[in-house]
């Protein structure tokens, strides 16, 4: 699979938390989250394991019961089947990585 930079395909997951696929694989799922301030990603956890950056913004991550901050140039990765939340501070731009592939997302 291969896709460019467009401003369109983008998908709404809950209010102000919006995403498209960048690319997908057998194993692998990588997506861009456009996440507005303001918004929550209630804890949840999923069994994929997850790998992101931070390109823009600033959020804050509960992972497991732990907080933290995250700023542009920040990198993560939490287990599958771990319990996380996320609070967004500033308008934020997100590439994640899912292992194996969301078909939720899909």
């Amino acid at each position: 699979m291969f896709s460019k930079k467009t401003e369109t395909g983008y998908r709404r997951a809950r209010p102000g938390v919006n995403f498209r696929t960048l690319a997908c694989g057998e194993r692998t799922h990588l997506t861009e989250f456009r996440l507005a301030k303001g918004s929550v990603i209630p804890e949840h956890a999923h069994p994929q394991e997850q790998t992101g950056y931070l390109v823009a913004g600033r959020m804050t991550f509960t992972i497991a019961g732990e907080r933290f901050e995250t700023l542009p140039g920040d990198g993560w990765n939490i287990s599958g089947g771990v319990s996380h939340s996320v609070d967004v501070a500033e308008d934020c731009v997100v590439i994640e990585v899912f292992s194996p592939a969301r078909e939720d997302y899909l």
